[in-house]
């Protein structure tokens, strides 16, 4: 990647990725709700230093305790987790520092990268788009609330196979000019 993005564009495209790829795609059925009601905190942790990547993740954890009026964030990498690999391993480190740290059971982690590539599947596959997003981002969510959505959603099981069809049907050079649409955004857009 070439030179990174002020924070601002970097939010900016990250919403329009969530407005006009999940959203608009029903990737995540319970994502519309939350953008309406705008419950999702966008923060970017511009450092590429792990440990501090990770400290961030906790103090958001700390936030979204204290604010219960954000249902959801979505802390952008946008610094040195490029590689898909290195965001893997250090995905396993923040998953075991949320169980570490007394979180687990209370919120939850759902990954997503530019490069993101399920185990099994083709690079490229087009159902690897249902992770894929601007940036190396980590969404920290409310397991309670997740739990509540998925109780009252007819079939939640079939969501991922749904989307692994709808996604096909779209192909990949489509997905990626959607994509890559998002990576144009800016904030004064």
């Amino acid at each position: 990647m070439s030179e990174r993005p002020l924070d601002a564009d970097v939010i900016a495209m990250t919403r329009a990725w969530v407005a006009s790829f999940v959203v608009a795609h029903d990737v995540c059925p319970f994502a519309g709700r939350e953008v309406r009601r705008d419950s999702l905190r966008y923060v970017v942790a511009g450092d590429a230093d792990p440990e501090r990547l990770l400290h961030t993740l906790i103090e958001e954890c700390r936030r979204l305790d204290a604010e219960p009026s954000i249902e959801t964030t979505l802390m952008i990498l946008p610094e040195g987790l490029a590689d898909f690999d290195d965001y893997l391993d250090l995905l396993v480190v923040a998953e075991a520092l949320l169980e570490a740290e007394g979180y687990a059971g209370i919120y939850q982690l759902a990954s997503f990268h530019p490069d993101y590539v399920f185990e099994s599947v083709a690079a490229n596959d087009p159902a690897n788009y249902t992770n894929r997003s601007p940036w190396p981002m980590w969404h920290l969510l409310r397991e309670a609330s997740v739990e509540a959505a998925v109780a009252g959603y007819a079939d939640p099981e079939a969501i991922p196979e749904r989307n692994v069809t709808t996604l096909r049907d779209m192909g990949s050079a489509a997905l990626a000019e959607q994509w890559a649409a998002c990576r144009r955004v800016r904030a004064n857009d």
